[in-house]
């Protein structure tokens, strides 16, 4: 407020001609007002008790004719208001697309952004509407109170002795809760204006939160938004009630009072026709006036000052130390100090995402601490978790009730250390089958056993560490880059192990051109396949020994695909692969081919042999993608 209502004057000032022309047209709205009370009045005296009816109703047709100019004067009023409200409209969207500008030309439009598309349409329509209504409630408060005076004093000036002191004293009453009232809407809109940013900004990154297992602080933070808005709407609430209070003493003790004080009036000389021109005065032209003022300033008006004084005002946004600092932000510094990890594995084990690189960590609930030396690749992660089977007995799923099965009966052994290739036609539940063997998707029926073991959800099987699923989208977050590379692995691992596992997959050249494993990467900056890299290297260097690659090389080209492949395969451990070119198929140890009907499992001379369907699929692989 302290920077909008010095603008206000020179902004006024410019229109100084419009002001004058609305004056103009309100001045009849006066007329209007005063030949209200004082028509009733002249045709009650004059006329009805005179016994002169006629001069009565006389009076009256006078008193219509004022109201029909009123309303023609009012019409007039509205055609002059655009010329005072269009060009404040006009200046606010030319400062807040400026101000945008220049933050992002500084570097805080990720900040900002949020808060200035809130300014452009909600906040400057807003100011818009709530300047056009407090031109409109105080033009015709401040014109028909002065119809109301002249009015009263004309009728009887011992009338304004009953009405102006209650009336001065409710209009005190209310200006001074302006600026409380003021003040209250301006917490209220900026922990709106900053709670429409957190969410903004949480949606964006939920990937990444949901990956870091920053979801309770993410909620925990929009829940102090959204409480400390509660907070302020009761408080303009509370600032509300006096507002009515002020209403009710300005406008409707006058009335009580001029009642309570009609024998002293009468005594004075004051006639019947002059006190019912004055509740005429009070009840249909003071009261009704009082009640828009104090409405529109109480509201809107307060309102307007407040989003005049942001829109006017310099950017200030979110210091990053703030309560209200993004979720994604207090993430990505997390991952630059080094705890992410610790963040995804260790205060939220349950929160895993799907989609992403798809983490199937021990869901059981551990206590961070020293990190212990990762094992070396190809020592088990744990006793007993060496290479493991995967064997399927009659596995069936369905996606709902009645729908046709996806996967049907599927019987099918995998054994240990053992590099399968999937193929199949587009759609016919190679996903699916992985999706079931992660334990992300349960089946209808049948059994699942990985290591002997039942495959259960991830947050409930305490073997989920020992296996990870690569998807085709793969996952990378804002952070260093060995960060993202030990993300699946809770306790860290030996930048040996993880340069090793750079150097296996051929991510090596994107790690030189970064910077080294603690260069900070954007994922938006990374194109598909060096995403894919980093995901590769990541299941790597991870302790799980059964790997799904469901097409996590599709944006490799062939030879890539190829060196990425095979560092799998001489990995320790069992590998599972989605085949999307010929040549996937062919280094793979068995086949397994999904038809829709059946499924056919074997090497590639002999699938050639006997199944069509794998004949179909070799003849439609290009030979240069082989």
């Amino acid at each position: 407020m302290r920077r909008t209502l010095p603008q206000a004057v020179p902004f006024l000032a410019r229109r100084r001609g419009v002001l004058l022309r609305l004056g103009g047209w309100s001045l009849l709205e006066s007329a209007q007002t005063f030949l209200g009370g004082y028509g009733v009045a002249a045709a009650l005296d004059r006329g009805f008790l005179a016994g002169q009816p006629v001069v009565g109703l006389g009076w009256l047709a006078v008193t219509a004719a004022a109201v029909v100019a009123g309303g023609a004067a009012t019409h007039r009023v509205f055609h002059r208001l655009a010329d005072l409200v269009e060009p404040l409209r006009d200046g606010l969207v030319r400062r807040v697309v400026g101000s945008a500008l220049s933050s992002a030309v500084a570097g805080r439009g990720g900040r900002t952004g949020h808060a200035a598309l809130s300014r452009l349409t909600h906040q400057t329509e807003a100011a818009r509407d709530g300047f056009a209504g407090l031109v409109m409630v105080t033009r015709s408060f401040v014109f028909t109170t002065a119809g109301v005076v002249v009015g009263l004093a004309t009728l009887a000036p011992a009338l304004l002795l009953v009405v102006l002191p209650p009336l001065a004293a409710g209009l005190v009453l209310f200006i001074a809760a302006l600026r409380p009232m003021a003040a209250r809407q301006q917490d209220f809109l900026r922990t709106d204006e900053e709670l429409a940013a957190r969410i903004g900004s949480d949606v964006a990154g939920l990937r990444d939160i949901v990956a870091c297992g920053a979801e309770a602080r993410a909620a925990d933070a929009a829940g102090e938004l959204i409480d400390a808005q509660t907070r302020a709407a009761r408080a303009l609430a509370r600032w509300a009630a006096v507002r009515t209070l002020a209403l009710g003493l300005a406008g409707q003790a006058p009335v009580v009072l001029l009642l309570a004080a009609a024998p002293w009036l009468r005594a004075r000389g004051v006639t019947a026709g002059e006190l019912l021109g004055a509740l005429t005065y009070l009840t249909q032209a003071l009261l009704p006036a009082l009640n828009t003022l104090m409405t529109g300033l109480g509201t809107a008006g307060t309102r307007l000052l407040v989003i005049l004084d942001r829109l006017t005002g310099p950017d200030e946004p979110p210091a990053p130390g703030s309560s209200t600092a993004p979720a994604v932000r207090a993430v990505e510094q997390d991952a630059a100090a080094g705890a992410v990890e610790q963040d995804a594995a260790a205060s939220d084990p349950e929160a895993r995402p799907c989609g992403a690189v798809t983490v199937l960590a021990d869901a059981r609930p551990r206590t961070p601490g020293p990190r212990q030396p990762a094992p070396q690749q190809g020592t088990p992660a744990e006793p007993g978790a060496a290479a493991p089977s995967l064997e399927l007995r009659s596995l069936s799923f369905s996606y709902g009730p009645g729908a046709t099965p996806v996967i049907d009966g599927l019987d099918l052994l995998v054994e240990p250390g053992e590099h399968l290739a999937v193929v199949g036609p587009s759609g016919i539940g190679k996903s699916t089958l992985f999706g079931l063997v992660a334990g992300l998707l349960e089946p209808d029926r049948g059994t699942l056993l990985i290591g002997g073991a039942p495959v259960h959800r991830p947050d409930r099987d305490p073997s989920a560490a020992r296996r990870a699923l690569i998807p085709q989208e793969a996952y990378v977050f804002g952070g260093s880059l060995r960060d993202n590379l030990l993300y699946l692995c809770p306790g860290g691992a030996p930048t040996p192990d993880v340069e090793a596992a750079v150097r296996a997959v051929g991510l090596d050249g994107v790690v030189r051109g970064l910077g080294g494993l603690d260069a900070r990467i954007d994922p938006a900056a990374l194109s598909q396949g060096e995403r894919q890299l980093v995901a590769l290297a990541r299941a790597y260097v991870a302790p799980a020994r059964l790997v799904l690659l469901d097409e996590a090389t599709c944006h490799l080209d062939p030879a890539a695909e190829a060196r990425a492949e095979r560092a799998f395969a001489d990995r320790p451990g069992t590998l599972l692969v989605i085949a999307h070119r010929l040549s996937s198929a062919r280094r793979a140890d068995r086949v397994l081919v999904l038809d829709g009907v059946s499924a056919t499992a074997g090497r590639h001379e002999e699938l050639l042999e006997r199944s069509p369907t794998y004949r179909d699929l070799v003849g439609q692989w290009h030979p240069r993608a082989g």
